[in-house]
């Protein structure tokens, strides 16, 4: 069991399509943890190529995810994770799934789906701003704060 604030070896992030939040919280650990963690993200049925609002809102903090693959957790090359966090309810019950007789932390952060807002192209890159905001802070919460060589 990794504790609160304590960064595991490998994490998944997992939702439905791979296109808007399981993506972002890979790239999120990324930038925060660079190769000091595994990382890999999937969805339930992938579905086509990354959402183009995602590519902008992480391209705002320097992540490029324009070459994002969406992948099932059937396209996944290494099955040992030491926690998966599904993002949403239907990934959460593979994930379950997928965990049974593993020694794996199963997490679920209910987030928010930022492509069901309307409105204009502002208010909408909006919601996926603030759901890549609550991605990133539920992984601080989550892993700690990364430390860095003398302080």
């Amino acid at each position: 069991m990794t504790a609160l604030g304590e960064l595991p070896g490998a994490v998944l992030f997992a939702c439905n399509f791979n296109r808007v939040r399981s993506p972002m919280a890979q790239a999120l650990v990324r930038l925060i943890y660079g190769d000091r963690v595994y990382v890999d993200s999937c969805g339930l049925k992938p579905e086509g190529e990354i959402d183009p609002f995602v590519v902008i809102v992480m391209d705002e903090l320097g992540a490029d995810l324009s070459r994002h693959q969406a992948k099932s957790f059937d396209d996944l090359r290494d099955g040992s994770f030491d926690v998966v966090v599904s993002l949403t309810p239907e990934a959460q019950h593979r994930a379950v799934e997928m965990s049974r007789g593993r020694a794996v932390d199963i997490e679920y952060w209910p987030t928010t789906d930022p492509t069901l807002v309307e409105g204009s192209r502002e208010a909408r890159l909006e919601a996926y701003r603030a759901t890549r905001d609550e991605l990133r802070a539920r992984i601080l919460a989550r892993f700690g704060r990364p430390s860095t060589f003398g302080g």
